[in-house]
């Protein structure tokens, strides 16, 4: 039995996985109830161990403790060595070693987008397959790349940034400081930026300005909102491009889509598969799926799991 425990900007989802990648039980926790004033892992380690105590957990059958974790994470050392967004007090924090001094148990940290694409090759989507390319759209973009049925991590453990290449040389400046950064077009903040831009010249009738996300985006364009069908069609090639290039460098056998949006199939999936099989080279398209992931929200938790179990 493994302790899976997925630590996110908002909540630590903590749970009891088995060696074939089954979530026996589960609970998630607040983490950023105080705008993170209390250090988040301060709160990581009380809630592991509420769940302990809550369900009775035998800390001694417990094999390994893998962890999935926002920011950059060194996972040769389990440390978090830079931080997206806003969160206080989590850069520097040294969780495999703490984790390891209080239950004398090995732990194993990697960044929560290459715990996505670890737990979809192992119980998910990317069964069978031994390259693979999963990217995360939300927020931002993130992603994970397996080659030859690891992992790719580069030298410190932080590969795989893939909201972070650059798409457009001359294009919009991002937060990291780069041009045309490739989550500046293909992230769903993108996508409800432009829409919020042009939402007088959409005709939209079915949400105001202000609830405007990317669920009701879809909801409108399966309305048969031509206007907004176009920003969609831009925005999916965007994405597209993206995903071209990264066939190219790496002539994965599947590419797994992440992120709430990964769920609209007939809109987002389809013609995203279309565009990636039209314009990749030849060779590079023979046999090479594009689909949603399928565990959801547990892919991190497993996922850290089994990265846990392969070293």
């Amino acid at each position: 039995m493994y302790l899976g425990i997925d630590i996110g900007g908002t909540a630590v989802k903590i749970g009891m996985v088995t060696e074939e990648g089954k979530i026996l039980l589960s609970n998630s926790y607040d983490v950023a109830f105080d705008s993170y004033e209390t250090p988040i892992f301060d709160t990581v380690k009380k809630s592991i161990e509420l769940f302990i105590r809550e369900n009775y957990i035998d800390m001694k059958s417990i094999e390994g403790i893998g962890v999935s974790a926002t920011g950059q994470v060194n996972s040769n050392t389990g440390t978090i060595i830079g931080v997206g967004g806003n969160i206080k007090n989590w850069c520097g924090t040294e969780i495999k070693k703490e984790l390891e001094e209080i239950y004398n148990i090995k732990t194993t940290v990697v960044n929560d987008a290459n715990c996505m694409v670890i737990g979809e090759q192992w119980v998910g989507k990317g069964r069978g397959y031994k390259n693979i390319v999963g990217v995360t759209i939300g927020t931002g973009v993130g992603g994970g790349i397996i080659v030859d049925s690891k992992i790719l991590l580069g030298s410190i453990g932080i590969a795989g940034e893939l909201g972070h290449f650059s798409i457009n040389s001359e294009g919009k400046k991002c937060t990291c400081g780069n041009i045309g950064c490739y989550e500046q077009y293909a992230s769903t903040t993108a996508l409800i930026k432009i829409v919020r831009d042009k939402f007088e010249e959409l005709d939209i009738l079915s949400f105001k300005k202000e609830d405007l996300n990317g669920k009701v985006i879809f909801e409108e364009v399966s309305r048969g909102n031509k206007k907004l069908q176009e920003i969609l069609d831009e925005w999916i090639i965007n994405i597209g491009k993206g995903l071209v290039s990264l066939v190219h460098i790496f002539n994965p056998e599947i590419i797994i889509i992440g992120g709430g949006v990964s769920k609209q199939e007939e809109f987002f999936i389809k013609p995203l598969r279309k565009y990636v099989l039209e314009n990749v080279m030849k060779r590079f398209g023979e046999n090479l799926r594009v689909e949603a992931a399928e565990l959801g929200n547990n892919a991190g938790l497993v996922g850290a799991v089994y990265y846990n179990i392969q070293q």
